[in-house]
């Protein structure tokens, strides 16, 4: 359909797992992709297979708890593209990168960096990425991607909890001053989603100390894919979505329907 046609778009953590979904379809609907990752080698790996399939993409190491990687971040998209019209807040930690443990054994260094990376990183995206569009003078579309933690809480995972459900806070207050700039700021929260780093995530949490206790199922039967949290973020990143924001979205399958 071509919703994105020669938009520019800024996916963090855009080469693995939900991001890489998101990518995928951003660039299947005429965007060129900037892939900011931490882990540069698997961006430019991820990258130049899209290249290879005809699509516009490019690699840039980012560090999203870093100001000074997330202004050189928008910086090389201007310089590679000449602008920024969608930026996708996605790096998070999650699953075993996040190393969840129980509340009472929580550390603040530990907190402080979930925080930094989830919440912060997604502050400090949005912000620069304003700026940019701004300066540009014709709106944007920020999305960020938060998940269900935001609205039910997760055993052995109080930060992760904590930083996804003020997504949701940041979000709406973005959006009620960046509209005014025609900057819509969206939020997708997405349910259970099949990618590596969330494989297996209730034998692990047992495995970790967990009750298993609190884990809900989803009506649908199965669990999600990245592209389908992408089809999400490609409709509000596009202008069918031009009077949506300050939103979250829920893409769960129904698991929170109970």
């Amino acid at each position: 359909m071509n919703r994105l046609q020669d938009k520019i778009v800024i996916v963090t953590g855009g080469a693995t797992g939900i991001g890489l979904g998101i990518s995928r379809r951003c660039v299947a609907e005429g965007a060129a992709v900037v892939m900011a990752q931490r882990r540069i080698a698997i961006a430019e790996a991820e990258a130049s297979e899209l290249r290879k399939q005809g699509h516009r993409a490019t690699a840039v190491s980012c560090d999203v708890s870093k100001r000074e990687d997330v202004q050189s971040l928008i910086a090389a998209t201007v310089r590679e593209f000449g602008r920024v019209d969608v930026m996708v807040n996605n790096a998070a930690l999650t699953g075993e990168a996040a190393a969840c443990r129980s509340f009472l054994e929580e550390t603040d260094e530990h907190w402080r960096r979930i925080i930094d990376v989830n919440l912060n990183g997604a502050f400090i995206g949005t912000q620069e990425a304003a700026r940019q569009m701004i300066l540009q003078g014709e709106g944007g579309s920020i999305v960020n991607i938060s998940s269900v933690a935001q609205f039910a809480a997760q055993e052995h995972a109080a930060p992760y909890c904590a930083s996804k459900a003020g997504l949701d806070g940041l979000t709406k207050a973005a959006a009620i001053e960046l509209g005014q700039s025609g900057i819509r700021v969206n939020n997708v929260a997405p349910g259970d989603i099949d990618t590596q780093a969330s494989a297996d995530v209730q034998g692990k949490a047992e495995a970790r100390g967990a009750t298993g206790k609190f884990f809900r199922f989803t009506p649908q039967d199965r669990r999600g894919t990245p592209e389908e949290i992408g089809h999400v973020v490609v409709f509000l990143a596009s202008d069918e979505a031009s009077f949506v924001t300050g939103a979250t979205w829920l893409v769960d399958g129904g698991f929170l329907s109970y």
